[in-house]
């Protein structure tokens, strides 16, 4: 049987990653997982438990509480869809694991011998401009963005661009700047880098 491709739509907080991983999953029925939500009331639930700010997603404490768990929880999803032979598209910041060549392998390795037949795709969405974050994150009013508001000159230092250090095939990584509406030029853009005729190349084949 088939499996599913393995799609990371990534970037920091008020890039549109939500926005741009709806489109893609509405596109073909993909899953979707996006960290936050998935991992939201364990997250909640061990922060109130600790005597801190359930909305909080950004501070140290969460981190070494709820980080790794909300991770391992929205993968564990998204590989069982992958292995079904679904669509799995994950929403998040993975500011750790890319910077890891292994992550990604040690992740896939749950697979079985299906892993060489996975298609990863990651789609890294920025903004060139960082007040443009700022005005976003102030526009979408979310509890959990208080933190980073209060803290926003040791918040905008996550907002670098960074390097997907994950080994993968050529051409299985898009920059997309996205500034501006979701046109359609954009739109396509990403449904040909998803399903056009690069996604023929499975992961195995970068190893």
């Amino acid at each position: 049987m088939t499996i599913g491709r393995l799609i990371f739509v990534i970037g920091s907080a008020g890039a549109g990653k939500t926005t741009i991983a709806k489109e893609l999953a509405r596109f073909r029925g993909a899953a979707f997982l996006d960290m936050d939500t998935f991992a939201r009331p364990a997250s909640e639930k061990l922060m109130t438990l600790a005597g801190l700010d359930p909305e909080d997603r950004d501070s140290d404490e969460y981190k070494e509480l709820c980080r790794d768990l909300g991770y391992r929880m929205t993968m564990n999803a998204a590989l069982e869809n992958v292995e079904l032979g679904n669509d799995a598209i994950v929403i998040g910041p993975f500011t750790r694991e890319t910077e890891s060549r292994e992550w990604l392998e040690n992740e896939l390795r749950s697979l079985g011998e299906k892993r060489r037949q996975a298609i990863v795709k990651v789609v890294y969405v920025y903004l060139s401009d960082p007040e443009l974050y700022r005005r976003r994150i102030i526009e979408r009013r979310l509890a959990s963005d208080e933190w980073k508001l209060r803290h926003w000159d040791r918040f905008r230092q996550s907002l670098a661009i960074r390097e997907i250090r994950w080994e993968l095939p050529d051409g299985s990584v898009l920059y997309l700047d996205n500034e501006g509406e979701l046109d359609e030029a954009k739109r396509k853009r990403l449904y040909e880098f998803i399903y056009g005729n690069s996604d023929s190349t499975p992961y195995s084949d970068s190893m």
